[in-house]
């Protein structure tokens, strides 16, 4: 009887660590401030769910968080974890341009995981985000179970030609607007901004009016931080991202895939079809009746989208 109980004993703490090695995270909602170089960054915790944690890297660089709102509601099965990167938003504003490069928001983005103490989790970037998606994917590989990227900008040379191949689309007066204040470095003008609002309402958001959320994204957007790795506009590329091509190393991505990008997005479907065949059987969605921001101008379909991707994996 005795041996049979110790039996049992050991059986039962075998599988206390079992189970309890498995449940690699332990998060629970919250909102709160994390110290990493240069600065401190907001971040909150939204959902307690069983599965496995959603981690959100907004577009910019230096557009904080605000318009990824509506994925909130992938929370119901799982924590969803938004980041105002340092520069923007409600983290601390930096002007230390050496904190404004893709591996120092590497680190701060490794800090953060290390404060949280996230173990696995999947990686979803938009924009600007996607570079940093990529990029900490090929630094710490470890963790990251899965990439979701929308609205690719993975060769800043096709974003540009695609800009490109849109702007050729407008009224030519709207062109002619672009093109004459580009080249004199107008960018302040009344015409050049009008003609950006119209590019914007087609190609950035199409839902009008814009929403309070991306109101709040670019009131509290980081300029500085754009100027000095994008720079001065959407067109005119002369920031230290200007050279960016990680083309040549996506097949070395070895976790399941998606990429996303909208109907009327800023970058075309046909691009980023040709980003996910460069990936080994990665997945491909269009989001319809959507721009860039497709998370705000359709959230049912990027939502579920994204959801339908998770749950194949995880099943």
């Amino acid at each position: 009887m005795k041996t049979n109980c110790l039996y049992f004993i050991i059986f039962t703490l075998l599988l206390l660590i079992f189970f309890s090695g498995c449940k690699s995270n332990n998060l629970s909602p919250k909102e709160e401030y994390i110290n990493v170089t240069g600065g401190k960054v907001w971040y909150k915790i939204v959902g307690s769910g069983e599965k496995t944690p959603l981690v959100l890297l907004h577009g910019g660089p230096g557009v904080p968080s605000y318009y990824l709102n509506p994925m909130a509601a992938l929370s119901d099965e799982r924590p969803v974890i938004f980041i105002d990167q340092l520069g923007c938003g409600r983290s601390d504003r930096i002007t230390d341009t050496t904190l404004m490069t893709i591996n120092s928001y590497i680190k701060e983005l490794e800090e953060i995981r290390t404060s949280i103490g996230l173990k696995d989790f999947y990686l979803f970037g938009h924009s600007w985000g996607t570079m940093l998606a990529v990029e900490y994917y090929f630094s710490y590989p470890e963790g990251v179970k899965g990439l979701i990227l929308c609205g690719p900008a993975l060769d800043v040379h096709m974003w540009a030609k695609d800009a490109d191949t849109l702007i050729a689309t407008l009224p030519d007066s709207i062109q002619m607007a672009i093109h004459t204040n580009e080249k004199n470095g107008t960018y302040d003008s009344p015409e050049y901004q009008q003609a950006m609002d119209y590019y914007y309402k087609l190609y950035l958001a199409r839902k009008q009016p814009w929403s309070a959320d991306i109101d709040s994204a670019f009131s509290q957007m980081g300029e500085n931080v754009y100027l000095h790795m994008d720079g001065p506009s959407e067109f005119t590329l002369t920031g230290n991202l200007k050279d960016y091509n990680a083309t040549g190393k996506l097949n070395r991505i070895k976790v399941p895939t998606l990429f996303m990008g909208g109907q009327y997005d800023e970058v075309r479907p046909s691009t980023v079809r040709y980003y996910a065949g460069l990936v080994p059987n990665s997945e491909v969605a269009v989001i319809p009746e959507a721009g860039h921001l497709c998370m705000q101008d359709n959230p049912d379909s990027t939502n579920n989208t994204i959801r339908d991707f998770l749950d194949k994996i995880e099943k």
